[in-house]
């Protein structure tokens, strides 16, 4: 037995030899029914009374001709920096000021022409007071996200998203978890309402994300697809003997058709290759055995979708085209490399 097993049987025999396996399950299956009756109490609020006000706060993040700040302490100022974070990921530029930071200068980063969003359970955020002040002094708009509109931050705020109360997922009650839960929701709700506001596009979301996973997923078929000289391609009046060639020195799995306009007309696989084996197969014209009007993409499609097409047309490569005419071609083994699944 290892020592990491040896723990663990340790771990379950405790308290009186009782089995502590289920409870660790139990525990967390209450702690996510406690969080959703929040999101659920959440949701409810949107439809009624919140309605209003999250309309006018959309409004105002949406016409603000500089930032979002987001500001917040202790827990509610990490789901703040998750807020801003996702505001400037999405085509509004935000960003978090902490609040004691606030009160040693950094309240000179923000303007008349900000929002400030400010995150407080309760609203009587002592370290907030500053911020509230300066945005009261320098006509700079807030907008608080609080359980408390008869709050100071709530009574101060030109527009409060006033959270509804709901049981705290903590047995004592303490520790910040579904109204935390609520408040990055209530975040995510008014970024993604104002990203469908302003129209923010696939290709928007791609220059902000140029990194990661995510970023390969938002790479073009133009970044990734074969041009110029690697393309297979070969006449309309071609014969298979020379097709064969082509198609073995371009080393892609496919060959491209096309006609005297150089439009493609069809394409040459390595299964219609194996469907018409036989000894008069390099006598015969490309065009006899070629698939007619083969799958292609366009230069500007996301590769992913590139790469949904592959998949569920079980090929490996597709032609790329343009106004008819072949530009490219995309291999799956390509799109793998990128990093793009």
């Amino acid at each position: 037995m290892t020592a990491a097993e040896r723990s663990l049987r340790k771990f379950r025999t405790l308290d009186g030899g009782k089995k502590l396996s289920r409870l660790p399950v139990a525990s967390a299956l209450r702690t996510l029914d406690l969080e959703c009756e929040g999101l659920n109490r959440l949701r409810e609020a949107l439809t009624g009374d919140m309605g209003r006000p999250f309309g006018d706060a959309l409004r105002l993040l949406r016409a603000a001709r500089g930032r979002v700040v987001v500001t917040g302490i202790g827990k509610s100022g990490h789901v703040g920096q998750k807020i801003a974070a996702t505001f400037a990921s999405t085509g509004r530029p935000a960003f978090f000021v902490h609040p004691t930071e606030a009160s040693h200068g950094d309240l000179g980063m923000i303007t008349s022409d900000d929002v400030l969003l400010a995150l407080s359970w309760s609203g009587e955020t002592v370290e907030l007071k500053p911020l509230i002040t300066y945005t009261r002094r320098y006509n700079v708009p807030l907008i608080a996200i609080t359980s408390r509109i008869e709050s100071a931050l709530g009574q101060h705020s030109d527009i409060v998203l006033e959270l509804p109360r709901s049981k705290e997922a903590c047995p004592h009650g303490l520790a910040p978890t579904t109204s935390t839960t609520m408040q990055l929701a209530l975040g995510d709700c008014l970024a993604m309402a104002l990203l469908e506001a302003k129209g923010f596009t696939p290709e928007e979301f791609k220059a902000f994300h140029p990194g990661g996973s995510l970023g390969a997923s938002l790479k073009y078929v133009a970044d990734v697809m074969h041009t110029g000289e690697r393309l297979p391609l070969v006449p309309d009046t071609a014969q298979m003997g020379d097709a064969l060639v082509i198609m073995t020195q371009k080393s892609l799995g496919c060959l491209g058709i096309v006609d005297a306009k150089g439009k493609l007309v069809g394409i040459v696989t390595d299964g219609d290759l194996r469907r018409h084996m036989g000894e008069n197969l390099v006598r015969r014209r490309a065009v006899d055995i070629m698939t007619r009007a083969p799958k292609t993409v366009k230069p500007g499609m996301l590769a992913s979708a590139a790469l949904e097409l592959i998949n569920a047309s079980r090929i490996t490569a597709l032609f790329v085209v343009e106004r008819g005419k072949p530009v490219g071609v995309v291999h799956v083994h390509d799109l793998l490399r990128a990093g793009i699944a």
